[in-house]
């Protein structure tokens, strides 16, 4: 279940998903396809941090809800690109877990940030 964690606690998570997930898109075969699904990989998932970075900079509750909806967006196409490197036999599904299980977490934070 999502835990309601402070601003800079929620950056710091994010920061340490981020450069987790770098080392393991550097992990993955060198072969074409699993070099493209990482660049996918590594676009959505520092977008993550990235569009939280700038909801947490934005100036109105508006702009706010649309960087934190598309780190939220982004959020969930990582997921798909872990679950293809997953099932594409890629990465080791115990190696994917991890991820995904955190996605989904910050997923629920990012929904439950989202002023209404």
């Amino acid at each position: 279940m999502a835990k309601d964690p402070s601003r800079g606690e929620f950056r710091k998570r994010l920061y340490f998903f981020t450069l987790k997930l770098i080392e393991f898109i550097d992990q993955l075969p060198k072969d074409n396809v699993s070099q493209r699904i990482g660049d996918e990989l590594f676009g959505s998932g520092t977008s993550v941090i990235s569009s939280y970075i700038e909801a947490s900079a934005a100036t109105s509750t508006k702009e706010i809800n649309i960087h934190t909806i598309a780190s939220l967006k982004y959020a969930n196409e990582c997921k798909l690109w872990l679950a293809l490197v997953r099932d594409s036999k890629r990465a080791k599904p115990e190696k994917v877990k991890w991820f995904l299980d955190e996605l989904d977490d910050i997923s629920k934070i990012l929904a439950d940030s989202i002023k209404k």
